[in-house]
């Protein structure tokens, strides 16, 4: 699967990026690699869940981590998802090789 996603400049985006299929919207026009490789990993993340439960799964886990923690920063980290993608946003292979339904194994 090489799905790349559609790259939109939002200048007014509250975040660096963020993936909502099958865009990636970033707030800066040249934005970092590394900030495009992690939404790419989101949008496979998506793709593999069928979009929409991957965005009740996301809530929900953050949710959990936020009553456990009573930390938003705390919580956003270790959602699996997000985990799963800032440990691997700078290996520019690891789509390729990335196995499915890979962020499962970042549920702590």
């Amino acid at each position: 699967m090489k799905f790349r996603g559609f790259i939109l400049y939002i200048p007014f985006l509250w975040v660096e990026g963020m993936a909502l299929f099958p865009l990636i919207l970033v707030r800066r026009r040249k934005s970092n690699p590394t900030l495009i490789n992690h939404e790419r990993i989101h949008l496979r993340q998506q793709l593999e869940m069928l979009i929409l439960p991957f965005y009740i799964w996301y809530v929900l886990e953050y949710l959990i981590l936020l009553l456990y923690f009573r930390n938003h920063y705390k919580a956003y980290r270790y959602i699996s998802f997000e985990r799963e993608a800032f440990i691997n946003e700078r290996k520019t292979d690891y789509l390729r090789k990335r196995p499915f339904w890979a962020f499962l194994r970042y549920i702590f």
